[in-house]
């Protein structure tokens, strides 16, 4: 009886130790069942079947929370469905896995462009030429491009109808 309390605190105090979990992966792993929907929603993609596409980057995302890939490649759908906002949540979250994801940048900054927030994406920009250095990457040419054309958005002119009255 005497021994009671002390076996009992000494229970509680290993009870609060961390523990390694044997059937827990790495951060930086990602499920292959997550990778395997990857690559099928970005066929249906490139094939033009765009709530197809999401339905399995969303699953994708669902297997694994982790995937940035699959949060890019969901922003890319957006941005063809012409979803801006949604594109450029979609790109923060992955940016938030991996601040330095230079997909995700370009991809962002895409959006933010035909949404007519240039500033935001020259930001970007410089973010990825910091990011790239000298050896340049292809997503610094491909949000390049974006902002040199400009949004097609804000620039799209609405049909003249004369007005009746």
């Amino acid at each position: 009886m005497r021994l009671s309390p002390f076996v009992f605190c000494l229970g509680l105090a290993a009870s609060t130790l961390p523990v390694a979990v044997i059937g827990q992966r790495p951060d930086d792993q990602i499920a292959p069942k997550s990778m395997e929907l990857l690559k099928q929603g970005e066929t249906l993609l490139s094939q033009g079947k765009f709530i197809e596409a999401d339905d399995a980057l969303e699953t994708a995302l669902i297997v694994d929370p982790k995937n940035r890939a699959a949060f890019v490649a969901m922003a890319r759908v957006s941005i063809k469905q012409k979803l801006y906002g949604q594109a450029i949540r979609l790109s923060n979250k992955a940016l938030l896995l991996e601040p330095t994801d230079r997909d995700a940048l370009a991809v962002q900054g895409e959006a933010m462009v035909e949404l007519g927030a240039l500033p935001r994406a020259k930001e970007n920009l410089t973010k990825l030429q910091k990011l790239c250095g000298n050896t340049g990457c292809p997503q610094v040419a491909t949000l390049s491009t974006a902002i040199a054309r400009g949004p097609a958005l804000a620039a799209a002119k609405t049909p003249e109808v004369p007005k009746k009255n």
